[in-house]
């Protein structure tokens, strides 16, 4: 919790000044017994009504000066609570933006997403009461008891023992607590995982038939979560009677000890009166110090699970290179492997390729071959666990990240829009791009046609996901995206398959148009690939044949297959 209120830097003043006014307050109300005790004896005693009457505006003036402090210590606790939530988010964010995908497989996304929403709210929450209350609940105890001192040592006493007393139930509670408000926020990640999952299957849960099961996973997933929840609340709310008890003795103690020193003329009845406000000021402050502190626990463990994230080590740039020595030579695979982060096996091994600068590759094999994992590791998603993949001669891993981004675009096999417009969409692959260059994107990646259909054309809006296009045209605006980014190399993941055979034709003679770039080509579909200058067939995440496509339909008996599976019917229907 502690690491994460460096971010409350950039409001030290507000961060000073709300607990100052809120120990401002706790001062004037630390009076209001002493005022009332002076009603008591002089002015009820004495019958002075003038008296009852000055002292009565004097308790209205110290209300009205602890209301005007309170409302200030909550204006800057609130500004820097949520100036703090503001900046533990963006550093968050970025901190997960900069984690390899290695390490967000691990962890998942739903785990990110609660972490960076109910933990960091719950921290902001936490972070606005620790600044209003943190240091005004102990002031007005401490100030309370030494007040009490001041009136009465002999009847004060009874205070020294029941703070401490307090004081054991509060933290021992406290203590037990953390622990299992941590294990309440791992089962809220699980049940978020299974909701988010839920959500965006909606459609295949329904064409499965599979609600009622969903429905019968996700009940389990929330009892888990509530018996959790139960069991910490239970133990949480065994604080509030205790303490509760521990002080309604102590008034007990105070009346019964204080009416014999009264009888005995060692203390005046506003005395008395006095000491047991101390005692219930105590008590308010403690079940408001008690509430802090159980939702502190709750803070803490969120904070624990946000430090988690931070304390995942981004991958560092420690390459210098903007460009490699041999620029024929644009990738080269020599004896590469790669196991994923807790898997068995290779998903790639052994894999050696060379590719020269211009050149187009197509990649083919059957469904979890490795096709994707191999070009993956070209922009530096997945490193190589062994072997050695180099760009234009160098280590993948020597070059500065912004150099290799700049010099690749990739398509991925989920076509993705972002909320916006066309523009906005394709402005992604180049900010600067001129409107010549959008166009001539959209040409090539056979999107102009249907984005002037459209009424306002290229500022067309784009919803969340770009779920008001065909999967078809979310793929040709996505590969535009990639064009306009100018990149030395594109990488096509499986990334025309929504298209018909004329589209795809078309974009294959558009893309071997491109001039000095090395494209890879991840397909299904033998007819996508056949043109390439050397075509990778992958099966079982080892190369079993490189080559052009007749030499392919000689050598290869993997291409074979997937040559004729999906040729031998139409040979059939054309005779």
């Amino acid at each position: 919790m502690f690491k994460l209120l460096k971010h409350l830097k950039d409001y030290k003043k507000e961060s000073l000044l709300a607990p100052l006014f809120k120990m401002l307050e706790a001062c004037f109300d630390l009076l209001v017994p002493l005022v009332v005790a002076a009603i008591i004896d002089n002015g009820i005693a004495e019958n002075d009504t003038a008296y009852i009457l000055k002292m009565g505006g004097v308790l209205l003036l110290l209300a009205a000066i602890g209301l005007t402090f309170s409302i200030t210590a909550q204006y800057f606790a609130a500004k820097a609570a949520a100036g703090f939530g503001r900046g533990l988010r963006h550093d968050l964010f970025k901190h997960i933006g900069g984690l390899s995908y290695t390490q967000i497989d691990q962890y998942g996304p739903s785990t990110f997403i609660t972490r960076m929403t109910a933990d960091v709210n719950q921290i902001q929450n936490q972070v606005n009461m620790m600044l209003r209350l943190l240091l005004r609940s102990p002031f007005i105890v401490i100030g309370a008891m030494i007040m009490a001192f001041t009136v009465d040592v002999k009847t004060a006493v009874v205070f020294a023992v029941a703070i401490p007393g307090l004081s054991v139930i509060v933290f021992g509670i406290m203590l037990i607590t953390i622990p299992m408000y941590k294990v309440v926020q791992n089962s809220l990640d699980v049940v978020m995982g299974h909701t988010r999952e839920n959500l965006s299957g909606t459609r295949v849960i329904r064409a499965f038939n599979r609600e009622a099961q969903e429905v019968k996973e996700y009940n389990e997933e929330t009892q888990v979560l509530n018996r959790f929840q139960i069991i910490a609340g239970r133990i949480s709310t065994l604080m509030n009677p205790a303490t509760f008890i521990i002080i309604n003795v102590a008034i007990i103690a105070i009346l019964w000890y204080g009416g014999i020193r009264v009888n005995v003329g060692g203390l005046s009845q506003g005395q008395v009166v006095a000491l047991v406000n101390y005692m219930s000021q105590i008590l308010v402050e403690l079940i408001k110090l008690a509430s802090l502190i159980i939702n502190l626990t709750k803070a803490f463990a969120c904070a624990n699970r946000v430090n988690e994230i931070f304390d995942i080590p981004c991958e560092e740039d420690m390459g210098t290179l903007d460009n490699g020595p041999d620029l024929d030579t644009k990738v080269e695979f020599d004896n590469v492997s790669l196991i994923y982060e807790g898997a068995g096996e290779s998903s790639i091994e052994g894999v050696n390729l060379k590719v020269k600068s211009g050149e187009t590759i197509g990649v083919i094999g059957g469904t979890g071959s490795g096709k994707t994992t191999l070009v993956n590791m070209i922009p530096g998603f997945y490193y190589p666990t062994e072997g050695t993949l180099s760009i234009e001669g160098a280590d993948i891993k020597e070059f500065k990240k912004s150099a290799l981004q700049k010099k690749i675009s990739i398509v991925p096999q989920k076509a993705l829009l972002f909320k916006g417009t066309i523009r906005s969409n394709l402005l992604w692959g180049n900010e600067d791009a001129t409107e010549e260059e959008l166009t001539d994107a959209l040409k090539k990646s056979q999107s102009y046609d249907f984005v002037m259909e459209k009424e306002n054309g290229i500022d067309s809006y784009v919803t969340q996901t770009g779920k008001n296009f065909s999967g078809g045209q979310k793929q040709r605006l996505t590969i535009a995206r990639a064009l306009v980014k100018k990149p030395e190399i594109l990488i096509l993941d499986d990334s025309s398959s929504a298209l018909d055979f004329a589209t795809e034709a078309n974009l294959r003679k558009a893309i071997r148009s491109l001039e000095n770039v090395t494209t890879f080509i991840v397909s299904q579909r033998t007819s996508s690939i056949m043109d390439a200058d050397q075509i990778v067939v992958l099966d079982d995440g080892k190369v079993v044949g490189v080559g052009k496509h007749e030499q392919l339909l000689e050598n290869c008996e993997v291409y074979k297959e997937i040559y004729q599976s999906q040729f031998k019917n139409s040979e059939k229907e054309g005779r």
